[in-house]
């Protein structure tokens, strides 16, 4: 049946974030802990740890105490490593923002999450964060301060330092326990607003731990991290991965920047590499990569999406990355629940996403009737053990639907369990939409989209993208005698509300959804006319740079 449960040779970790850091810094204090190529600096693990330790003691001077959320909406750059660190040592929840969003999006946040202290950056590509965070301050009388990175309010933050004791720093890391939780992650929500998934301790520690113990590191890695911080895949894969192995964490960018990342892992010899496919696709096509050395990579991992065979290929042989791993997860399981070997063979890491992860359990069952489906037939996959999150933040029906009362989170992955134990995502049972490697729910377009004034109705699907594999396309009943809306002001309406990623590229104005006898909307219908009709009828001026 299809049924397995990872190794459990080696021991989860039982410790919290921060002691787990000064426990690698006592044993590393001189190996490189973070490097931040863009900038220039440099820490040892114990400069590292001197300066966590010296931010920590500034938010306790700031009033933040345990379980308090602070928010960080900024791009890779060193403080957002040091803040996610220092809030792990005090206890603090760190609240993590994609630095995508909008005004709409992180209103919301902000609100729902009760953030308390919002660090962000000024500004980063065409996201004006000042204006923004002025914009919706009134919004949210809950954010006490606002600290913006680059700016005076930053060192005036650690000067406050000096107002806690290291005593009494030292007190408040006694005080906590593994099981407390210390970061909310947002996802979208099929209801229409993101949902937070609650991680604690161990789940993030440990699942980070285990990420980068199968692609063996050690204190001589180094890690190249190009995907955002605000995700798992970044501070914990990436983060928690390095420190808990005494390895260094390599920023090349604030964003990914395919030659950026090249040029990273040549000055800094990095032996492993992160992305989605779509970014490995980018390095292998940039011109520079035929003068940057980067036979120093030796390992890494692909995830986000499924790998194509030739671009693994390419990986191994271009990128020197004979070790690579493919990882599967999501947010809500601290984030992976299956990952290949490094010396699986090609088929295993580009046809599968691997097997159970040490000490999870998967499994395989029929959506309808929750019976176990027999190995290589197709069911939802589901998943248990140390990984799974606490909930949703305040929002014990949405966790409910989620986790079951043996403590299974349903994930909504359609997935084939082989003989061989390696699993297989073949499609999704939720409508969400993945455009380059973000998740999209079409109920949160369709909710924001609903406040326009002249949209009756709107349903939103994904279609088929050669560039981010998947595309948003809204199809939109007008008010009567409203003029039709084309994409052009669709996107308009949306610029400075919604994350780029989530805006429609595609819009088409009917007077009509298909429908089943039983009144629900056929999504599956309408993504097989918008397939047939991309290239004649529909509304698409060419995509922002966003």
């Amino acid at each position: 049946m299809s049924y397995s449960a990872g190794p459990d040779n080696v021991a989860l970790l039982d410790e919290t974030i921060g002691g787990n850091f000064e426990r690698t810094a006592a044993a590393y204090p001189d190996i490189d802990a973070l490097v931040d190529v863009a900038t220039g600096r440099r820490w040892t693990y114990a400069e590292l740890n001197r300066e966590i330790d010296s931010l920590a003691r500034a938010l306790m001077s700031s009033g933040i105490d345990k379980g308090d959320r602070v928010g960080i909406w900024a791009p890779n750059c060193a403080e957002w490593t040091m803040l996610q660190y220092a809030t792990a040592k005090i206890g603090a929840i760190l609240v993590t923002i994609n630095p995508a969003y909008r005004t709409h999006e992180l209103a919301y946040v902000l609100r729902h999450a009760g953030v308390r202290m919002l660090v962000s950056a000024t500004d980063f590509k065409t996201s004006e964060y000042r204006s923004m965070v002025a914009e919706v301050r009134p919004e949210v009388p809950g954010v006490s301060e606002v600290v913006f990175l680059n700016s005076p309010d930053w060192e005036a933050l650690r000067q406050r330092a000096s107002q806690t004791s290291v005593d009494e720093l030292r007190s408040r890391i006694d005080s906590l326990t593994p099981e407390d939780p210390i970061n909310i992650q947002y996802t979208s929500g099929t209801t229409g607003s993101p949902k937070g998934a609650v991680l604690s301790h161990r789940n993030i520690l440990n699942n980070g731990y285990f990420v980068t113990d199968l692609i063996n590191f050690g204190p001589g890695d180094r890690l190249c991290i190009p995907v955002p911080f605000y995700h798992c895949f970044g501070m914990v894969m990436g983060n928690l991965g390095c420190t808990t192995h005494g390895a260094t964490m390599v920023i090349p960018a604030a964003g990914f920047d395919p030659g950026a990342t090249l040029a990273a892992v040549e000055q800094e010899r990095c032996t492993a590499l992160y992305g989605v496919p779509t970014m490995f696709i980018a390095m292998l096509g940039h011109p520079d990569l035929a003068h940057r050395d980067v036979s120093s990579l030796r390992t890494g991992i692909m995830a986000g999406a499924p790998c194509p065979v030739e671009i693994m290929k390419r990986c191994l042989e271009q990128l020197h990355m004979s070790e690579v791993s493919i990882a599967y997860g999501m947010t809500e399981t601290s984030p992976v629940s299956c990952q290949t070997l490094i010396d699986d063979d090609l088929e295993r890491r580009t046809a599968t996403v691997g097997r159970a992860h040490p000490h999870v359990e998967i499994k395989i069952i029929d959506p309808d009737s929750g019976a176990l489906v027999e190995r290589g037939a197709t069911g939802e996959f589901c998943t248990r053990g140390y990984s799974v999150m606490l909930g949703y933040w305040n929002d014990a029906e949405k966790t409910a639907d989620a986790i079951d009362g043996e403590g299974w989170m349903h994930t909504g992955d359609l997935a084939v369990m082989r003989e061989d134990g390696y699993c297989q995502i073949v499609g999704r049972i939720k409508d969400m939409v993945i455009r380059g490697g973000e998740n999209v729910y079409p109920r949160e377009v369709e909710e924001f989209l609903y406040t326009h004034p002249d949209i009756d109705d709107v349903q939103v699907i994904g279609v088929p993208d050669p560039r981010y594999g998947e595309e948003i396309c809204a199809w939109i009943k007008m008010r009567a005698g409203a003029a039709p809306l084309d994409a052009a002001a669709v996107q308009s309406f949306a610029a400075g509300k919604l994350a780029h990623f989530k805006v429609p590229r595609y819009v088409r104005v009917v007077d009509d959804f298909p429908m089943t006898v039983t009144g629900k909307v056929r999504k599956v219908e309408m993504r097989a006319e918008m397939i047939r009709l991309l290239d004649s009828t529909v509304s698409a001026p060419p995509p922002s740079a966003g």
